[in-house]
């Protein structure tokens, strides 16, 4: 999926083919979220004016380049993960056993669907942390695009929490389900509040209130 041309990616997501889909989206939008705020990054390094902080900055750019690098995997561990969920609501049902072993096989394939979108909520949560860091230490020339970065991030943290949902709405397990509900919503309570925050900073340094 990573290796797809922007236009490939975008015709496939259009079509009716299982994947890519929301999953791999959401963690695509996080790269480019993380991206823009490495971007910053980059065009703070070497300048005077930000000699002090250069090491800072230098230190949050590998951070950025990790996760960018990390997400890019998720979109096509996401797809990977959904194509077992997609045979299992295939299966046969045509008997008890047909069904009990139908129940068994995509009980299981939920509770792996649920895990990258999981994954993507916390990488993209880390990614927060440096949009945050790189709004504190670097160019103003480039505030903007720690606006755009957070708000990407904020897309896609809340993008992929519904395809966390979607899958523990269907799982048998209640008490498995209403734990990674648990964890998915306190990602949310906690990087929504932050990404608000930053959004808003990043504007109010940008438009003149009136």
């Amino acid at each position: 999926m990573k290796s797809l041309s922007i236009e490939t990616f975008v015709e496939e997501l259009a079509s009716k083919a299982p994947v890519p889909g929301g999953g791999g989206a959401s963690a695509l939008v996080g790269a480019l979220g993380v991206a823009l705020g490495n971007m910053v990054g980059s065009l703070t390094v070497g300048k005077k004016k930000y000699a002090d902080v250069e090491a800072d900055i230098h230190a949050l750019k590998a951070q950025s380049t990790k996760l960018q690098n990390r997400l890019l995997e998720l979109v096509e561990e996401d797809a990977q993960v959904f194509e077992p969920l997609s045979r299992a609501y295939g299966l046969p049902s045509g008997t008890d056993e047909e069904r009990a072993e139908k129940a068994k096989v995509l009980e299981e394939a939920l509770n792996v669907a649920c895990s990258v979108p999981m994954q993507i909520m916390e990488t993209v949560g880390e990614a927060v942390t440096l949009l945050e860091k790189f709004f504190e230490k670097g160019t103003k020339l480039a505030i903007s695009d720690v606006g755009c970065g957070v708000i990407f991030c904020q897309a896609a943290l809340r993008a992929a929490s519904l395809n966390v949902f979607i899958n523990t709405k269907l799982m048998k397990d209640r008490e498995k389900a209403d734990q990674l509900n648990e964890h998915a919503h306190a990602l949310l309570r906690q990087y929504r509040r932050r990404t608000e925050t930053l959004f808003n900073a990043v504007e109010d340094g940008l438009v003149e209130h009136k």
